[in-house]
């Protein structure tokens, strides 16, 4: 069933059938809508990427926090991590089969964020780029994917 709020006949509201646990979306953005998850996966597509190229292609994102979202994906199967057999050791990483299934929603994500407005897509800030005037669309599949969870995080009326 899906969630609906009633009014009675003095205007009280009642709601019936909430979302008592995450619906798909709310699962999904859970997943994908942490800060730099999206650009991670979508740096991954191609082909594996080093530990340090990924954090050269992430230019605002420190490398403690790009750590912190590959051990992220690791753990939930969207990433795997390869120790190669180099002098210095040396860490690549690449996108998994179920990780790669987030890439044509990202892509889609991508695609609507570059439609977007200018006066809306010139209104986003994103912490973590260094510098007070930030450039627009430096990152739009991960913006995209955060504004999807702010929405999501906002209230589930209904079940998707």
């Amino acid at each position: 069933m899906e969630a609906r709020v009633e009014s009675d006949a003095k205007g009280r509201k009642s709601v019936h059938d909430p979302c008592m646990r995450p619906c798909a979306i709310e699962r999904g953005m859970r997943i994908l809508g942490g800060k730099w998850t999206g650009s991670i996966l979508w740096h991954l597509k191609d082909e594996p990427v080093r530990f340090n190229d990924l954090s050269r292609m992430i230019g605002g994102a420190s490398k403690k926090m790009i750590t912190e979202r590959l051990r992220q994906l690791e753990d939930q199967g969207l990433v795997e991590r390869r120790v190669l057999d180099t002098s210095p050791v040396a860490v690549e990483y690449r996108i998994t089969p179920l990780g790669r299934t987030a890439l044509d929603f990202l892509d889609e994500l991508r695609r609507w964020s570059e439609k977007l407005p200018p006066a809306l897509a010139e209104s986003v800030v994103v912490e973590g780029w260094g510098a007070t005037e930030l450039p627009v669309g430096p990152d739009p599949v991960t913006q995209a994917v955060s504004d999807c969870l702010a929405a999501a995080e906002a209230g589930c009326l209904r079940r998707h």
